[in-house]
């Protein structure tokens, strides 16, 4: 299975303007975990992810002052399109993150998570019984 055949093609983007209480407001709007940073100043396009919120709402920072360029996560990898599930799931466990932006060519395409790999393993891959989540059993 590919990147293309399990990612999220539904973007949420912010620019390094944005405050972090608006990309929060995006991301649970659209009920996702990571948004796409879009800044003509930079070469790739960057990420902002429930866990960069999380850690400045934890050391007290505040939401509405803080702006999105501060807290973005840096040594990004991008995952092709085109890439095999497998590979996309080593490089975010060699790299430690959980979400990694699609590319096809120049454009984004999509974003790629931990969850999105799982559930296309547990209902396309299983190697077992996996319990239907929908009814409990």
């Amino acid at each position: 299975m590919l990147v293309r055949d399990g990612m999220n093609e539904i973007v949420v983007s912010v620019g390094p303007a944005h405050s972090l209480h608006e990309a929060a407001r995006r991301m649970h709007e659209r009920g996702v975990g990571a948004a796409v940073v879009f800044d003509s100043d930079q070469p790739g396009p960057g990420i902002i992810t429930e866990r960069d919120l999380l850690g400045a709402s934890g050391r007290g920072e505040d939401l509405d002052a803080e702006k999105v360029a501060d807290h973005l996560t840096t040594g990004l990898v991008y995952a092709e399109a085109d890439w095999s599930l497998e590979q996309a799931a080593h490089e975010m466990t060699r790299g430690g993150f959980r979400h990694v932006i699609v590319i096809e060519g120049s454009d984004v395409v999509g974003i790629l998570s931990m969850r999105d790999i799982v559930r296309c393993w547990t209902q396309d891959g299983a190697s077992c019984d996996v319990p239907d989540a929908s009814t409990g059993s």
